[in-house]
């Protein structure tokens, strides 16, 4: 799974570490969706928010679409 990240995502060491420290709440089950007190069940879920919160930006193609 994150082979394939790898290959879609750029990232930096920075963002590499925030992915990373959210993944870790997620395992402790302390990743919350949202400001409310809902916990992240779902692992695809986690690492949605994971990418988002570190400011991942996906690769494009020449047409405009994500690969």
């Amino acid at each position: 799974m994150l082979q394939l990240l790898e290959e879609k995502m750029t990232q930096t060491k920075k963002q590499d570490r925030k992915i990373a420290k959210v993944m870790r709440e997620f395992k402790k089950k302390k990743l919350s969706i949202g400001k409310s007190d809902k916990k992240v069940k779902n692992r695809k879920q986690a690492i949605a928010i994971a990418l988002r919160e570190a400011g991942v930006k996906q690769k494009r193609s020449k047409n405009g679409k994500t690969k």
